[in-house]
């Protein structure tokens, strides 16, 4: 009986430790989109515009303002929402009483492309810290 529990407490003890040798935590991966972004919008009817965001992740959702690169008086422009796909972003905010979208899709490691509501080419350019 003693060497049926020894065996039985062995085979335990192994299968715990094969166990916890499975959960290994996953090695933290570089959030691709958060950081500060210079966004330009090419040909809009009051010429090309440039915006600058800092995107931040709280709760696990993107969020961030889009304030006017030229202009520093002006008041910041809430983002609305930010949906995420593999490599896209959309910011939808509201600009001049409208709801719009910006889709913007990763080229490289530091630039976005994309069309603001489909009409208006935009990019956007990572700012790097010095």
């Amino acid at each position: 009986m003693k060497k049926a529990s020894i065996l039985l407490f062995v085979l335990l003890l192994g299968v715990v430790i094969n166990g916890f040798s499975q959960t290994t935590t996953p090695a933290p991966t570089k959030d691709f989109f958060v950081g500060k972004w210079e966004i330009t919008i090419f040909g809009t009817p009051n010429g090309d515009s440039k915006m600058v965001t800092v995107l931040v992740r709280k709760d696990g959702k993107l969020t961030g303002e889009l304030k006017d690169a030229t202009d520093t008086t002006k008041p910041a422009i809430p983002i609305t929402s930010i949906e995420e796909k593999d490599g896209e972003i959309e910011i939808a905010f509201s600009a001049s009483g409208y709801d719009v979208t910006l889709p913007l899709k990763k080229e490289n490691d530091d630039n976005l492309k994309g069309q603001l509501m489909g009409m208006f080419d935009a990019k956007a350019v990572r700012i790097k810290d010095k």
